[in-house]
């Protein structure tokens, strides 16, 4: 058993996290449309495939040193010498002909299952039985192991830009690219001296920059109401809601699709970005649902929103994720209001980011996300102000479209984490022209999650017709 890496600050967190409820995985649906000569066949001989060729690369070969410990302060992950592929890559199917209701309650179902930790953190299943010959891939992952940036990215590897190709190999086989070493000429010039005087002035203007972002938000919100921005929110002022409650292991999934074109158009109509059109359309399922339970707070939702801080050169691996929090004004009747109000929110939370580095924006965001640890604590979910109510994470995925074996990818819709106190979950995905929504939640304490799915198209709907009115 080889050494393999030790895991970061953030890694180590989501290990501590995860509980028979809280299970710190994310993971991604993906259907596919046959092609023409679709081979019927196609996953029987796949898997016969997978058997011959066993082998599974960096990080997916990784399991952990400590896996009945998974807090253990040297905790780090290890090669698994003895990898058995056919734990991870596994055959589901539906009663054929099966439906998009059906493939969502299956998703739902195996996204309610913990990982073993006793392997490496992921799985695999090929999904076959949909209507028209289409068949679907659902991949799960610990959160520690990958993050939603890299999952997507290696996963994609598994996947060709044409239909002609029919031997991409999955993506587990496929290593990864050492990143280049530098050139000699490339070689820091600095002394060591200097060097560490320099990072040691960086790291103290990283420390005094997230001091003052913690003085705007943190104590800022404490100041009188007349004295403060209201747009800024920060943690510990989100409402109590029927989001922030313990939850069980059992997960409820839906899913929407949009038209990317139609949503930037809307979007620049209101006067905002792609990102706070996502918000303002969260927010407006979010209110009407929670009306209908009559459970809306008085006080607006805030979300807590993940920023991804890698560089475009980034192989992945691991987290490297900041943070921000902003309201989603669902106290506004008004759509065009609210939207307005979400823009302020996400400006004035940007603001801050806005000249720190990217550690200081790693630590900032640790710092926001500190409060979660709260829910840990027996007796105070439900019973002090949540952090926040929800996470809402919107992921850049594939611009063109994709295919596996001649099949074409229809979508790419991600699953991602409820926990203790947090019982909702959005991510969005962006693929091609298309723009998926995945909606992830606690079954037995949201009930209905599947109208937000519902409610998110009808709120596009009113904003686009007020945008042409």
């Amino acid at each position: 058993m080889k050494s393999a890496k030790r895991l970061n600050p953030l890694d180590w967190t989501f290990l501590a996290g995860e509980s028979g409820e809280t299970m710190m995985m994310v993971g991604a649906l993906l259907p596919f449309s046959p092609p023409p000569d679709a081979e019927a066949s196609l996953l029987r001989r796949l898997m016969d495939e997978v058997r011959a060729d066993a082998r599974a690369q960096a990080p997916w070969n990784f399991k952990l040193k400590y896996p009945n410990q998974l807090a253990h302060p040297l905790q780090g992950w290890v090669e698994d010498d003895h990898f058995d592929v056919e734990y991870h890559i596994r055959r589901s199917a539906l009663p054929s002909p099966g439906d998009e209701r059906e493939l969502g309650i299956l998703v739902s179902r195996l996204h309610s299952n913990r990982l073993d930790f006793h392997r490496p953190p992921w799985e695999v299943h090929f999904i076959e039985g949909l209507e028209g010959g289409r068949f679907a891939i659902y991949f799960k992952v610990h959160h520690a192991l990958v993050d939603g940036y890299t999952g997507i990215k290696l996963l994609s590897m598994s996947l060709s830009s044409t239909p002609d190709e029919r031997d991409t190999p999955m993506f587990f086989s496929i290593a990864q690219k050492p990143r280049a070493p530098k050139a000699d000429n490339e070689a820091p010039k600095e002394a060591t001296l200097d060097l560490l005087l320099r990072l040691a002035r960086e790291q103290v203007d990283t420390s005094q920059m997230i001091t003052r972002a913690l003085r705007d938000t943190v104590i800022g919100a404490w100041k009188p109401e007349k004295a403060r921005d209201p747009a800024l929110k920060a943690p510990m002022q989100a409402p109590k809601s029927i989001l922030n409650q313990k939850i069980s292991r059992n997960r409820r999934f839906a899913t929407q699709q949009f038209a990317l074109d139609r949503l930037k158009r809307v979007a620049k109509a209101h006067g905002g970005t792609l990102n706070d059109l996502v918000l303002a359309l969260c927010a407006a399922a979010l209110r009407r649902l929670l009306t209908e339970l009559d459970a809306l707070p008085a006080e607006p939702l805030t979300a807590m929103l993940p920023v991804n801080v890698r560089p475009k050169d980034d192989p992945g691996g691991g987290n490297a994720v900041g943070a921000i929090i902003a309201s989603l004004a669902t106290d506004i009747a008004d759509p065009q209001a609210r939207f307005h109000a979400i823009v302020a929110s996400t400006a004035a939370a940007k603001a801050q980011l806005a000249g720190m580095t990217r550690n200081g924006i790693l630590q900032y965001g640790a710092l926001l996300m500190a409060p979660l640890l709260l829910a840990r604590v027996p007796g105070t979910v439900g019973r002090i102000r949540p952090a926040f109510n929800l996470v809402i994470s919107n992921v850049p995925g594939p611009t063109k479209p994709l295919y596996f074996r001649g099949f074409k990818l229809d979508a790419y819709y991600p699953l991602s984490i409820p926990m203790h106190g947090y019982g909702l979950n959005i991510t969005v995905v962006s693929y091609g022209d298309q723009l998926n929504f995945g909606f992830i939640g606690c079954r037995d304490g949201l009930p209905h999650l599947q109208r937000l799915a519902v409610y998110s198209k009808a709120a596009l709907d009113e904003l686009d017709d007020e945008a042409t009115a």
